[in-house]
């Protein structure tokens, strides 16, 4: 595409454009409509930066005004290479690790773990940040009405300001069809817009060039060993302007312009977690090529079109009134007080940042979704499935993103590889197996440290968003060629690796050596890995029937599961977290790993009404406050017993404002761009606080006694939020549902069916069955149910 240099009257028609569309974002209330974040001053740490992303390639806006940042990240851009974790021969060892264990020599078994057992190396490696676009104005003069927000409904970023007479404006957006970021900068006098770009890179082995007067190139290798073989390009062009081009060294530079588009593009040379053959070079320019021949509001015409097919299935509208101050001084205000909007708006935000960070063809959202600047980012921005990994994926069958969960799937068949291989030198045992963590080179080796890293139901775990996925669908093919596969191998590991115990006469069976993340240290029989085992085995079984193979594999599950070591009652009231009665009542950890048969598991309900109270007792115990996620896992497990002022409690908690980026673990919220601080931060308390709401809504994870799927309607609805409506949540069974409620009250129930199904519609005392075949619809209302 060539630069096209303006006409005078179209130059004065874009000027009179810039003024309207900047006008625009100084409206008396600048978030009227609910659905932005916003604040009133350039980011001064990066989690004052507002993030786009298409899935693979994001970005951080942090909106300076003499020189703006965008800090970018590419998905696959790692330090290390393709490696098996494996420990050859660990094996041999773990008959002596069980023996200690079970004969209470727990540091002992630790000591040999450590030196026996444990990954080779015993650390992963991490997520990297790719570069930083870099462009400075040549402004006269101190800005005035700043203003940066974030559209969640657009996926746009727009940073505007005046300096003098001159208004300017920015808008950036990670577009998902063009594979680009999208940067719109404008000035609302001819003229007024001059400014230098440039591009850079953390890593030493970095550079960059100028191939035209219009184009940078960013080239780089991560790290400096020879273990570290990710290479990556990025390139950076102005496509289109009205100014005057220029070059100097390596920066581009506009001068006289009303308005100019950047394009930025990005790709290492990584294929797959075992191919790094790419030319990360000719995959960017792929890239920018065919995005650099299309006008900026086709750019903008096609982002918006395909963001908006994802972010607008779910809607939520909750009463009460939303803030005119910042989003920062909004958080601020709210403190220790209900917010319905403010709740509303971190539900939004969730939805937001799975569209932004997880789409087909990438990796999953890790640690911190898509985005890090750091070198050694916090806990290597990994994949850590003892919670986080799993808790970022909770909303995407409820909230009706199924393609965003495609990449996390793609990951779990490629650990089931790597995680043959553990399975075999780990544990002597067929199927696959994958402990705490993860990367890109998909380890599945136990790491860090004995005392939490031997914990080997993590790939079971995963294989619940498998299941989910059918639960919500129904579809019969994912079933039968992704996850079953996944499943039965899952399972079958777990066949020969569990153990009878021998300090009971009944023999039972546990899982061991392993751990009740994250505390306790090494152990036999945590009770987080029984729930996880039985709810596999169920699921194993289930999808046998539904695809009629395997009849014998199904009937060994079942005769297994139920000789695993059961769900018991401690001293305190409390469910137990280990085989031994040993809970402190005092214990304030922030994970509540014994409590997954309640959420995200489904073995503790209401129809176990010892254990439905005993688990309500070891949440009391452990208290409200925590990590970010740990508040967010908290709000989902106290709706799903049944208590939804407690769960706003909790979330209204999360919603704190988090000035540092490293504070106190036990004062977990938000920070000023409402992302959650661990601290520091973490993105999965962003997803599970949209998961937890959810749960506060509705709930389809229970089946009455003759096979009815039993759907709970406003199951735990908090008496802060009387007035409200949600639109498009889905449930298991294949129902797209919208709910109104008012004073508190269900008022009506709009369903949707996509697959036939029998269905109890459940609202306080009352019920209505409705069998419903695939595209029909009904109405529910008070005036039609039953008493209970």
């Amino acid at each position: 595409m060539t630069l096209r240099i303006q006409s005078a009257l179209a130059l004065a028609l874009l000027a009179i454009a810039a003024t309207l569309t900047t006008s625009s974002a100084y409206a008396a209330d600048p978030n009227a409509d609910g659905g932005v974040i916003w604040l009133d001053h350039p980011a001064g740490q990066w989690t004052e930066g507002l993030p786009v992303g298409n899935g693979r390639l994001g970005a951080m806006v942090m909106g300076g005004v003499a020189e703006a940042r965008w800090q970018f990240n590419e998905d696959s851009v790692w330090n290390g290479g393709p490696h098996s974790y494996a420990h050859a021969g660990a094996a041999k060892v773990l008959p002596k690790l069980r023996e200690l264990l079970l004969a209470g020599k727990q540091a002992e078994a630790e000591k040999l773990a450590m030196s026996e057992f444990m990954s080779e190396p015993v650390r992963q490696r991490d997520y990297q940040p790719c570069g930083d676009l870099l462009i400075a104005f040549n402004h006269q003069g101190e800005p005035e009405s700043y203003h940066r927000a974030l559209d969640l409904d657009t996926a746009r970023v727009t940073t505007s300001y005046r300096v003098g007479e001159r208004t300017y404006t920015r808008t950036t957006l990670a577009s998902y069809p063009d594979n680009a970021i999208v940067i719109r900068l404008s000035c609302d006098q001819a003229g007024g817009l001059s400014f230098q770009a440039r591009l850079t890179a953390p890593h030493e082995q970095s550079q960059t060039k100028s191939s035209d007067d219009r184009t940078l190139l960013l080239t780089g290798r991560v790290g400096n060993s020879d273990e570290d073989q990710v290479r990556f390009a990025a390139h950076a062009r102005i496509t289109e302007t009205d100014g005057q081009l220029g070059r100097d060294g390596d920066a581009l530079s506009v001068s006289g312009a009303s308005h100019a588009t950047l394009l930025l593009t990005a790709r290492s040379n990584h294929l797959g977690y075992r191919d790094l053959s790419g030319d990360p070079t000719a995959r960017s320019e792929a890239d920018l090529q065919p995005a650099s021949e299309r006008e900026y509001q086709q750019l903008v015409d096609r982002h918006t079109e395909d963001h908006q097919s994802l972010y607008r299935r779910v809607s939520l509208e909750l009463a009460g009134e939303v803030s005119d101050k910042p989003t920062d001084q909004w958080v601020l205000a709210s403190q220790g007080q209900a917010d319905p909007k403010l709740a509303e708006l971190l539900f939004d935000y969730g939805r937001y940042l799975m569209i932004a960070s997880s789409r087909p063809g990438g990796q999953p959202a890790n640690l911190q979704g898509l985005w890090n600047e750091d070198l050694q980012p916090a806990w290597g921005s990994k994949y850590t499935i003892n919670i986080n990994t799993e808790m970022n994926y909770w909303l995407t069958d409820p909230c009706n993103l199924p393609e965003c969960a495609e990449p996390l799937y793609d990951a779990i068949g490629e650990l089931s590889e790597s995680g043959a291989e553990v399975a075999r030198e780990h544990y002597n045992a067929p199927g696959w197996v994958v402990h705490h963590n993860f990367d890109l080179w998909r380890g599945a080796a136990p790491i860090n440290a004995s005392n939490h890293g031997i914990w080997p139901t993590g790939g079971a775990w995963l294989c619940q968003h498998l299941w989910n996925r059918y639960a919500f669908s129904g579809d019969e093919e994912f079933l039968r060629h992704t996850a079953y596969p996944l499943l039965k191998g899952a399972s079958t590991f777990f066949v020969d690796y569990l153990v009878e115990d021998p300090r009971n006469d009944q023999g039972l069976l546990i899982s061991g050596p392993s751990n009740s993340p994250e505390q306790g240290g090494l152990v036999m029989g945590p009770t987080m890995d029984h729930q996880i085992i039985r709810a596999l085995f169920e699921y194993t079984i289930a999808a046998s029937e539904q695809l009629d193979v395997d009849a014998d594999l199904r009937g060994e599950l079942r005769s297994l599961s139920a000789r695993i070591a059961p769900n018991q009652i401690g001293q305190h009231g409390q469910l137990q977290e280990w085989i031994e009665d040993v809970d402190n009542p005092s214990n304030r950890h922030r994970h509540v790993s014994h409590l997954w048969g309640v959420f995200p598991g489904d073995e503790i309900t209401p129809d176990t009404p010892d254990l439905f109270d005993a688990a309500r007792t070891s949440l009391e115990q452990r208290g409200d406050e925590g990590t970010g996620w740990s508040r967010a896992w908290k709000i989902n497990l106290w709706a799903r017993l049944r208590d939804g002022d407690r769960a706003e409690k909790v979330l209204r908690g999360l919603l704190t404002l988090t000035e540092s980026p490293l504070t106190d673990y036990r004062g977990g919220g938000v920070y000023a761009n409402l992302f959650d601080a661990h601290p520091p931060f973490q993105i999965d308390g962003n997803f599970g606080a949209t998961s937890g709401i959810c749960e506060m809504l509705v709930q389809s994870h229970r089946t009455t006694d003759d096979g009815r799927r039993l759907i709970e309607l406003l199951p735990a609805l908090p008496s802060a939020w009387p007035d409200g409506e949600v639109k498009g949540l889905c449930t298991r069974d294949g129902l797209v549902i919208d709910i109104k409620w008012k004073d508190g009250r269900f008022e009506e129930c709009v369903v949707q069916s996509n697959l036939d199904g029998r269905f109890r519609f459940v609202f306080g005392a009352h019920y209505s069955d409705s069998d419903l075949a695939a595209g029909e619809s009904t109405t529910i209302h008070p005036g039609a149910a039953m008493l209970r």
